[in-house]
């Protein structure tokens, strides 16, 4: 087992990964041993992970900062570094090594603030005497002004500093960024590799894994969720179940709303589970009394953690609701396959009965149309359109095809 057996499908970003390894290895031997470093080294100080959601831009990300972490001893007899085992490795994948700090968000996008003190943390030099690691695993919410501030450190790398950048596609980070990045490409993994991933490292049995693989096409953390959270499979079978039941203006305004009330209740649950624990531990750590009175001057550090709530609460709805609008799209995805009598894998195979009367009784412009219309009501919501407004303009046209 190695660092790099989590990264599915994705044999080539593996291997130019490994590579970029063995050369840091090499650097870090050549300063203990003040030995000359090869000229062409693999090894540079900013990566870029692009790919789809689901393709593994963050634990490719972790697997390589494990990698230059490593401490195995076989490194010294010819071995790769990424054993997987030692204190540096399982550190770095766990996420409490010293010198590797992961950065992601809830929120809407990552601020100049927030960046500032990543950019004075890589001025530091690494305490475990190998490379100092910052995974910003949102790295398409940054901010203008958060870009601007990561750019200048980036041009003016300090010694044996490592940022390694994730974000969906190319274009979603500011070109003066990733014209100074390493980039690599991640492909959606196979539905195979996903379903044995998750039988091996899950413990999932493989009739579900393999269906819940094929459901997600190939996303592993939506396959993972789906195996293991029986309320994910609720609310997926609920939204799937929307295409029949749009056949009139009240039924697609009814449908709209259940649509937003179940992200609601998505981003609910979540708060649930996050904010008090949350808003109990600050007022522990500004020292509240025992009857839960606040010292002064804390009102603002309290105000601060609500509006963090609130926009967290904000993010979690939406990604609830994109979740769901994607799920349509695999639906409406298979009933086009069978119109065109493709043989493409249907993701939605359990409901091929359904898929089939919506393909004889549609036709394939019909369905495009209606595929159009969901990527519509998401380019409208990330525009920031009222969401039910967006949501009843989809339903509407779902129905008029």
């Amino acid at each position: 087992m190695t660092v790099w057996d989590d990264l599915v499908g994705q044999e080539k970003v593996s291997a130019q990964l490994d590579a970029a390894a063995r050369d840091a290895d090499a650097q870090v031997t050549a300063v203990v041993d003040h030995t000359p470093v090869a000229e062409a080294s693999k090894m540079t100080h900013a990566w870029l992970f692009t790919g789809p959601p689901g393709s593994g831009r963050s634990t490719a990300a972790r697997a390589f900062a494990a990698a230059l972490q490593c401490v195995s001893p076989d490194r010294a007899l010819g071995g790769s570094p990424g054993c997987g085992f030692c204190d540096g490795c399982h550190t770095s994948l766990i996420g409490t090594h010293a010198d590797v700090q992961i950065i992601r968000t809830d929120l809407l996008s990552i601020g100049v603030k927030e960046t500032r003190d990543l950019v004075r943390r890589a001025q530091m030099s690494p305490a475990g005497r190998r490379w100092q690691v910052i995974i910003v695993e949102d790295a398409d919410r940054l901010t203008e002004g958060a870009g601007n501030v990561l750019l200048k450190a980036i041009e003016e790398p300090a010694p044996r500093t490592v940022w390694l950048l994730c974000a969906p596609s190319i274009e979603d980070v500011l070109p003066t960024i990733r014209s100074r990045c390493r980039h690599l490409t991640l492909r959606t993994p196979p539905v195979d590799a996903v379903a044995d991933v998750l039988v091996r490292r899950d413990g999932i049995e493989p009739d579900v894994a393999a269906a819940v693989a094929r459901a997600t096409q190939g996303h592993i953390g939506r396959a993972r969720r789906l195996a293991t959270d029986k309320r994910a499979r609720e609310r997926r079978a609920a939204v799937l179940k929307l295409p029949l039941r749009v056949d009139d203006v009240g039924a697609c305004l009814k449908a709209a709303q259940e649509l937003i009330d179940a992200a609601s209740e998505d981003a609910k649950q979540v708060a649930e589970e996050t904010d008090v624990k949350e808003t109990e531990d600050m007022k522990a750590a500004l020292g509240a009394s025992q009857g839960g009175r606040m010292p002064r001057g804390t009102a603002g550090v309290m105000k601060e953690l609500e509006d963090k709530q609130k926009r967290r609460k904000t993010r979690t709805q939406r990604d609830s609701l994109d979740l769901a609008l994607i799920d349509l799209t695999a639906f409406y995805r298979d009933v086009l396959a069978l119109q065109f009598g493709t043989s493409l894998a249907l993701a939605n195979t359990e409901l091929r009965d359904t898929l089939d009367r919506l393909a004889r009784g549609s036709s394939p412009e019909t369905t495009l149309r209606r595929i159009e219309a969901i990527a519509a009501c998401r380019e409208a919501l990330d525009r920031n359109v009222a969401p039910l407004l967006a949501v009843e303009a989809m339903t509407m046209a779902l129905r008029a095809g």
